[in-house]
């Protein structure tokens, strides 16, 4: 031997989106398994780019401006950087998810192929498949036939778009109502009445490895910026029949509404990552998406002691509109004071302390357009059949 020490390289990561707080947990995930970080996001500033466990971050081009070069952009990472594995966080991931078949050899992409995600995310087609597997959800038809118009006529209903992410383009009818024209492709779906809990599950092989269930505490318009974890036997039985017919790999999440009886109906699927991902402990999370493996019933639990999280300053945001407007001020003071913040840590403070500047982008376009911050956020990573 030389006497040299041999140079081992530390594996790569990139992160498809960094605006967000959860693509920020998934940073945190990575970086305490030992992966260089890296992040790709259309904004030039953004949550994770002032994160210390974040090596670089680069801009590309918005997949809703100009699809076949925000792959371009992305391929082009894998390829200088040594990427080992990609993995899509948000609304971009149907986009992200072309990128399979045209990685080189040596990355892998931690999502299911494109025509399963976008299968998914239709809101039509995921009832489908729901009652293929056996499982309960309301009555959804497409927007403009005869079965949706008497549904609409008997029962109260939500229309929204098939295609749709934040809660943009839900409406509410009572029954009998006469439903609007609608500008995209649409479902009017059974109005359902209870408890409106959410779920997020790490999936390998068709077994959910963890599934956080929580309520939104808090809500901004139809998005909860603070929540709480819950136990759901039920949910969690629904989730892995599902996975299990369905074969499925990956990010897998499910809004569902649970009637007086206490039975769970899935109104729709989220195949990517949600606020649910935020109740899971970094080192947990990094095995499941890292290993495919469940952790046994004997290790440490996977999930954060604390049962109640909060995006800070849009929960404190609402909290102040809520006194304003005569809302439900004193519940959301109370579950502000009570949940941890998804982003703080004292040892990696810029994300949190300068988060005003670095989510600039969506705060403006929300003001310009008076749109729900949500909506805001995810304008140009929405997926549509035209961008197919």
């Amino acid at each position: 031997m030389s006497g040299r020490l041999a140079v081992v390289k530390r594996p790569t990561v990139l992160l498809t989106l960094g605006r967000l707080p959860k693509s920020y947990e998934l940073v945190r995930c990575f970086s305490q398994a030992g992966y260089r970080v890296l992040v790709a996001e259309p904004h030039p500033w953004h949550l994770c780019r002032v994160s210390s466990r974040v090596s670089r971050s680069y801009q590309v081009v918005s997949p809703v401006v100009d699809a076949p070069a925000y792959l371009a952009d992305m391929l082009r990472i894998v390829r200088d950087e040594g990427v080992d594995l990609v993995v899509p966080v948000s609304e971009e991931t149907m986009h992200a998810a072309a990128l399979k078949p045209l990685l080189p050899a040596h990355a892998r992409l931690y999502c299911p192929d494109q025509s399963r995600l976008i299968a998914l995310h239709d809101k039509h087609r995921f009832i489908t498949m729901a009652l293929d597997a056996g499982l309960a959800v309301p009555r959804t038809f497409e927007f403009g036939s005869d079965a949706a118009r008497e549904l609409a006529a008997q029962h109260a209903v939500v229309v929204k778009p098939r295609f749709s992410c934040s809660g943009r383009g839900v409406e509410l009818f009572e029954r009998g109502a006469t439903l609007p024209a609608r500008g995209e492709p649409s479902v009017v779906q059974e109005r359902l009445f209870g408890q409106v809990l959410s779920t997020f599950s790490v999936v390998s092989g068709g077994t959910p490895l963890v599934t956080s269930v929580y309520c939104g505490r808090v809500m901004s318009g139809t998005v909860s910026v603070c929540f709480e974890r819950i136990e759901h036997p039920k949910i969690d039985a629904w989730v892995a029949s599902f996975a299990k017919f369905w074969n499925y790999d990956g990010f897998l999440s499910f809004d569902f509404v649970v009637d007086a009886a206490g039975v769970p109906q899935a109104i729709e699927c989220n195949p990517r990552v949600t606020s649910g991902v935020h109740f899971i402990r970094p080192e947990a999370l990094g095995k499941a998406i890292l290993t495919g493996v469940a952790s046994p019933d004997s290790e440490e639990s996977p999930f954060r002691e604390n049962r109640w999280a909060q995006q800070f300053y849009p929960t404190l945001t609402e909290t102040e509109r809520s006194l304003l407007t005569g809302g439900p001020f004193a519940k959301n003071f109370r579950a502000m004071l009570r949940a941890r913040d998804v982003v703080w840590e004292p040892r990696d403070p810029l994300p949190f302390l300068t988060m005003t500047m670095t989510s600039w982008r969506i705060l403006s376009h929300a003001i310009r357009k008076k749109t729900s911050l949500g909506e805001a956020a995810t304008w140009d990573i929405e997926w549509s059949p035209e961008a197919s």
